[in-house]
């Protein structure tokens, strides 16, 4: 099972992904994506880590994100990536190894084993950024977003801290 829970900043999508992670009853591996460039990244990562239960393995994947998910995946685990816009931010400067790890991640990810939670920023819902870079950040984002949505089994959008299931397995639990 594979599912991508989407929001902007302070949405409640990492306190959704984590809440899924602790009900599933499996082993949880988190997938930290950041890096901490400055004290504020610093804050958020610590926020972050001590939110988490202590028996819950951390696994850093700033980059190879693919190969770490595939070394990590197993039938009884439940692998929590947070989160693909950093993860992303971390290979926006180089566009080859952008091209190379998204590649990799969008073939690995629908044969990987066991419960797969990824956390993704939605941020084509603003503004169009005033500059190159953002703009080209912004619609990598929604491609990568577009691409592990219709890979995975179940999408959620949080917003306000509200789920909204955008797509769910037939018979499953849909929130509104």
């Amino acid at each position: 099972m594979r599912e991508l829970i989407l929001g902007g900043a302070r949405s409640g999508k990492s306190a959704l992904a984590e809440t899924r992670a602790r009900e599933s009853g499996l082993d949880v591996t988190y997938v930290a994506t950041a890096e901490a460039h400055d004290d504020e990244m610093v804050d958020r990562i610590r926020q972050h880590r001590d939110r988490r239960p202590d028996h819950w393995r951390t696994v850093e994947a700033p980059v190879t994100l693919a190969a770490t998910l595939d070394r990590e995946a197993g039938d009884d685990r439940l692998l929590l990536v947070d989160c693909l816009t950093l993860w992303l931010g971390n290979l926006i400067d180089d566009a080859d190894a952008l091209a190379r790890e998204r590649a990799d991640l969008l073939a690995r990810l629908p044969r990987l084993p066991g419960t797969i939670v990824l956390v993704s920023n939605e941020v084509g819902l603003g503004i169009v950024p005033d500059n190159a870079l953002a703009r080209r950040f912004r619609d990598e984002a929604g491609w990568l977003n577009q691409t592990a949505a219709g890979l995975c089994e179940r999408v959620t959008l949080v917003a306000a801290g509200l789920p909204l299931t955008l797509k769910a397995p037939a018979g499953a639990r849909v929130e509104r």
